[in-house]
């Protein structure tokens, strides 16, 4: 085979994993006052009647312990994937969740790891510490397979997006409780830009205010 028929047919299986059309989707989140939103959650619903698999979130996630602190505050997963929790502080965790979507608690002694904890509902899960109250941290279940977190700048990119009509569902640990998600239609057709400004908590809510909420 020449190098030429080598590298023609290596770029046809390369593109065969592309959807027709696929795009990349720049996204900034802001607060009511108009700055940046860090870990936002930002996700694409299609609006074509049938979802995608997340094959292109993770399946894998791991949530450190350190100086009585979750890291990251919040982890975006795939349907169906797992969390393995690691100790790398210097004290016992009892690591637990009430949530909707998944409940369990176990303890966690100082450098062990977890057994990998399964997410297989769709949404948001709070997770707590039943010795450290202050301790806090998010699992988000995604169903679909565009979703990213906002960095410093509150901005997120979605790429591989093929062209048609979605809903944007954007959430946050510090949206004001009792309101519905913000959300908002969104055509994609070549590369797209979008922001959106969501109504936050001045501060992060306390704990006791989440736990039971998602």
């Amino acid at each position: 085979m020449t190098p030429n028929l080598v590298h023609s047919v290596s770029l046809a299986i390369l593109l065969a994993g592309v959807p027709a059309h696929a795009a990349t989707v720049d996204i900034d989140i802001s607060d009511q006052q108009g700055r940046p939103a860090p870990n936002a959650v930002v996700a694409l619903i299609s609006q074509a009647g049938s979802a995608a698999a997340p094959r292109n979130l993770p399946v894998e996630a791991i949530i450190d312990q350190r100086k009585e602190t979750f890291i990251p505050l919040v982890t975006i997963l795939r349907k169906g994937g797992h969390v393995i929790f690691t100790n790398n502080d210097t004290t016992m965790h009892q690591v637990y969740s009430f949530s909707p979507i998944k409940q369990f608690e176990f303890e966690l002694d100082q450098g062990r790891r977890s057994e990998p904890v399964v997410f297989d509902k769709p949404g948001v899960a709070a997770i707590g510490c039943n010795i450290h109250d202050h301790m806090i941290t998010y699992v988000y279940v995604a169903d679909t397979s565009w979703a990213a977190l906002t960095d410093a700048k509150g901005h997120a990119q979605l790429s591989g997006v093929p062209s048609g009509s979605y809903r944007i569902e954007i959430w946050h640990p510090q949206l004001l409780p009792g309101r519905p998600a913000p959300s908002a239609a969104l055509a994609v057709n070549g590369a797209t830009k979008f922001a959106l400004a969501v109504p936050l908590l001045a501060d992060a809510p306390a704990k006791h205010m989440h736990m039971g909420s998602y």
